[in-house]
């Protein structure tokens, strides 16, 4: 069920429909020190789901990472009540429902510290915070960019070579609008490009296991950097 990337490093993949598109959405597990996990970008739960990240150690962290991953939220947050619940900080008022312990900043929690370092990304309203794993050199994301090198469903292939992502990283240039402080964004990126990663996990799309600076730098590269 998890897919393991690395040590201490997990993913689950799950369909996931927005809007007629056929994206897909992915969380990932970290382990921090001393065996508690960290859950990023939590997908929908269900009993053999929550069998297998208990069998990994107990939830301590929940991560909401940006304004618009948090779907699945509450199930989670209802079935680890102990977990400190971080999010990004737009959320608070946008899910008022949901309880939240933390925003999302680039002070790390203290349980965090020598394993994921986090890092908001300025200037966009995605209000997305990722996470640097230093031990398998990754970025822990969700949307920092989409990888999708073809799709089986018309329409999202469609949709995705209109806006000039498909078989290529990079952002859907109508969500480009997004980034409303490029010169913010581009600060924001160009601290991200000073840590050492290979990997970027992404939640629409495949991981990108090698290559990740110059794909992150392709990405954003003549409308942001």
């Amino acid at each position: 069920m998890l897919e393991t990337v690395a040590e201490g490093l997990h993913t689950y993949a799950i369909g996931h429909t927005m809007m007629g598109l056929h994206l897909g959405a992915r969380m990932s597990v970290v382990r921090l020190r001393g065996g508690s996990l960290l859950v990023h970008s939590p997908v929908r739960l269900d009993p053999a789901l929550r069998g297998a990240i208990e069998a990994l150690g107990p939830v301590a962290h929940i991560t909401l990472p940006n304004a618009y991953h948090h779907v699945y939220a509450k199930p989670w947050i209802d079935a680890f009540p102990d977990a400190t619940v971080h999010a990004a900080a737009s959320l608070a008022k946008k899910r008022p429902d949901l309880r939240i312990d933390r925003a999302m900043t680039n002070e790390p929690h203290p349980d965090w510290e020598g394993t994921v370092i986090p890092l908001h990304i300025d200037g966009c309203a995605l209000d997305e915070t990722v996470l640097v794993h230093p031990a398998t050199r990754t970025v822990i994301s969700v949307d920092l960019t989409e990888n999708f090198p073809t799709h089986e469903h018309f329409g999202t292939r469609t949709y995705l070579k209109l806006s000039g992502t498909l078989g290529r990283v990079g952002w859907p240039r109508p969500l480009r609008l997004l980034y409303r402080d490029r010169r913010a964004t581009a600060r924001s990126l160009e601290a991200l490009l000073e840590h050492d990663f290979e990997r970027v996990i992404i939640a629409h799309g495949d991981v990108i296991e090698r290559d990740g600076p110059r794909l992150v730098r392709q990405t954003f590269e003549g409308w942001v950097l």
